[in-house]
């Protein structure tokens, strides 16, 4: 005799399902386009939890195909130890850049910014999640990201009933309702430093106090770059533009030797208020530039001459970081390139 067991399996994904709030969009006033302001009152996310656990029956059925998205609405993720986005969003079927854009106030576009504890909006599909001001066209709207009003008026998720309205630009949707944007997609912000000129070093002003005032020359790069660490492995994030990480997260205990990747003048030493705590950047006089971020100590100072090699800091943990790393980001006239592609074999 063949006994069939089929276990039901509950679809959480590791988490309650709740519906959530994110981050806020509102129109420019200007150009009339929506455009990201994040505000610190808008931190605080407003959840709708209730008990409502989903599972599949147990039926005497020798095949149960299960469904992989059976959701519409966005729910909430809280993550765990050892959570990325890229992993994250590999278990929710979603490219990474839809974890951040779905929590624009909360990771602030900065994958780096995981941490445990988070809660994280879930959207059921690729796209954008967007909050409905009152003046808001929706034309405009679906403009800015890419779409068509259509895609946003007819998407279940939403919960529109667009066949009731005679002015689809205009729908009567209350104030502050949140959206999803199936398929949308905008610009990452940048928390990474512009490229900074040794004729005006002061333009990094707004990065935090390792900013340098005074221009310098000196010695220029030999455009043959070094290992900037002793370790040559991966410890978190590979470079992957489309998670908003210009760079490589390369392993190293903490207090590590972090080394001048090619010969350069020092053009920012210091405190990045925007998440990359002690930070380094060279410019190499050739238009290469290099960064170095998470720093525990930075040796050298502003207008300082580095030979390729020189020790310039130590590896460390500093501002948005879950352990010890060096963040190492490479940039050719502006343009962030794939430090892989430059660096020699590991």
């Amino acid at each position: 005799m063949v006994i069939i067991a089929l276990i039901g399996i509950f679809l959480l994904g590791g988490s309650i399902k709740e519906t959530a709030a994110g981050q806020v969009f509102s129109p420019s006033t200007t150009a009339g386009n929506p455009s990201p302001i994040p505000t610190q009152a808008q931190l605080t996310l407003t959840v709708f939890a209730g008990n409502d656990l989903e599972g599949i029956r147990r039926l005497a059925l020798l095949h149960t195909i299960i469904s992989q998205k059976l959701s519409v609405d966005v729910t909430t993720y809280v993550v765990q130890p050892g959570d990325t986005v890229f992993a994250i969003a590999e278990k929710n079927n979603l490219k990474p850049s839809t974890i951040l854009w779905g929590n624009l106030l909360i990771l602030a576009d900065n994958p780096e910014s995981i941490i445990p504890g988070l809660r994280l909006n879930i959207l059921p599909v690729d796209g954008v999640y967007y909050q409905w001001n009152k003046s808001d066209n929706m034309t405009r709207v679906a403009t800015f990201f890419g779409v068509k009003p259509e895609d946003i008026l007819n998407y279940p998720g939403n919960h529109l009933n667009p066949e009731s309205y005679p002015d689809p630009d205009h729908p009567p949707i209350p104030d502050k309702t949140w959206l999803i944007i199936p398929g949308g997609h905008r610009e990452f912000i940048s928390w990474s430093a512009p490229q900074i000129p040794r004729s005006n070093p002061a333009v990094a002003k707004i990065y935090g106090a390792g900013y340098c005032g005074k221009i310098v020359e000196g010695v220029v790069g030999s455009g043959a770059f070094i290992w900037p660490t002793v370790d040559h492995w991966l410890s978190g994030y590979d470079y992957n533009p489309g998670a908003n990480h210009p760079a490589i997260d390369i392993a190293g205990q903490l207090g590590n030797a972090v080394y001048a990747a090619d010969n350069g003048v020092v053009v920012y030493a210091g405190w990045n208020d925007w998440g990359y705590g002690n930070v380094i950047v060279i410019d190499h006089g050739n238009g290469w530039q290099t960064l170095y971020a998470h720093l525990s100590n930075v040796r050298v100072g502003c207008g300082d001459s580095v030979i390729k090699g020189n020790v310039i800091g130590n590896v460390g943990s500093t501002g948005r970081s879950s352990g010890p790393h060096l963040h190492f980001e490479m940039s050719l006239d502006g343009s962030k390139l794939n430090p892989h592609q430059y660096l020699p074999p590991p």
